[in-house]
């Protein structure tokens, strides 16, 4: 092989590369599901869903005739619920238009819901065998530093200036294994902050440490100030139910199941914002009875805190306005419905007070 530095690498990573699930047996359908949980998500948190997924939908043919409810209950925890709906919508896809088998070309594969160049890149490499670069934050670190890009590595002309890079040194025939090495180098050595260099099989050719500026190493953007909304919901309980609503299938947490509520508008308590918002989105009044809880959590571009009250009617029963559809539950079957961390939350905590109530009864 006349390129030392995929040499260097893939003779590291035969001795180094991670033991994964989705390695043991690198079936198409396997490396898209593992490939598309691990955008943006680390693959110590992947592994048990990756696993579980597998039990439930174990060939692409299971997960194209699920229920969109099914796929989110399985996928719940962890986040990016587009990742879910796309992977489901694209099995249909695939079922529907290519008999059932993943397509082999790049570009047929990029057709599909949530399938962009790097899970295509991926998917052709390392399922298929195809020379075909990929570009995941680990890669884009590895290549940053090593070529010394002094390009913002998020920027178009960074981007671009990463794939050439990331396509002109894949060694023929070997494009999966180069760029899984790639992935473990910048997921074990070449790290976020305080790479261990001095480990690293291709240290010698890194420009950004002969440099000493490794750190410095991919050029970032600076981020705007992430924002804080004030969240009010209601859980209005009727006849030893709780309502929750069915948010819409697209935007955030599409197709998730919520306590309806919403943003507290400057000027506004809590208790007023609630009743305004249930009057928006169900076309009822409510009666606000106590507080239930104050809950937090952090999305990609924002934060919430949530503030829950327990509530009843005051005489109508609610209409979807904004949301899918309602339901009536019974506190033991909230599990039965897919949730996002704060709701899941919620009836964790509705569920420990009915089993306190039961326990005193």
């Amino acid at each position: 092989m006349s390129n030392p530095l995929a040499l260097k690498l893939l003779d590291w990573y035969q001795h180094n590369n991670r033991s994964l699930p989705w390695r043991e047996e690198p079936t198409p359908y396997r490396i898209w599901v593992s490939e598309v949980m691990l955008q943006q998500t680390r693959a110590e948190t992947v592994i048990p869903y990756f696993e579980r997924w597998m039990v439930r939908f174990p060939t692409l043919e299971a997960l194209a005739s699920a229920s969109q409810q099914e796929v989110l209950s399985e996928w719940e925890g962890l986040g990016y619920y587009s990742r879910a709906r796309n992977l489901h919508q694209a099995a249909q896809k695939v079922v529907e238009e290519f008999e059932g088998n993943l397509p082999r070309d790049i570009e047929q594969l990029k057709s599909l819901p949530g399938i962009g160049r790097y899970t295509a890149g991926a998917i052709t490499s390392i399922a298929f065998g195809q020379d075909e670069p990929a570009l995941d934050g680990n890669i884009r670190r590895v290549l940053a530093r090593v070529f010394d890009v002094n390009l913002p590595a998020r920027s178009p002309a960074g981007e671009k200036s990463l794939w050439e890079l990331a396509r002109a040194h894949i060694p023929p025939g070997q494009a999966g294994d180069f760029n899984q090495a790639l992935m473990d180098l910048g997921a074990l050595i070449c790290t976020p902050r305080r790479p261990r260099c001095t480990h690293c099989p291709i240290i010698e050719s890194c420009k950004a440490f002969s440099l000493g500026i490794q750190e410095e190493r991919p050029v970032t953007i600076k981020k705007q100030p992430v924002p804080h909304y004030d969240v009010s919901s209601a859980v209005i309980q009727q006849g030893g139910q709780v309502l929750i609503a069915q948010r819409p299938a697209h935007g955030l947490l599409g197709g998730m199941w919520e306590y309806p509520g919403g943003k507290i508008e400057p000027g506004e308590n809590q208790e007023a914002a609630l009743e305004r918002e249930i009057r928006e989105e169900l076309g009822v009044e409510i009666q606000i009875n106590s507080p239930f809880g104050v809950y937090q959590h952090a999305y990609t571009h924002f934060r919430v805190t949530l503030y829950a009250f327990l509530c009843s009617l005051n005489g109508d029963q609610p209409t979807p306005n904004y949301h899918t559809q309602l339901d009536w539950v019974e506190i033991e079957s909230l599990e039965d419905y897919p949730m996002g961390k704060i709701d899941r939350q919620i009836s964790a905590a509705l569920l420990k007070s009915l089993e306190g109530f039961t326990c005193h009864s």
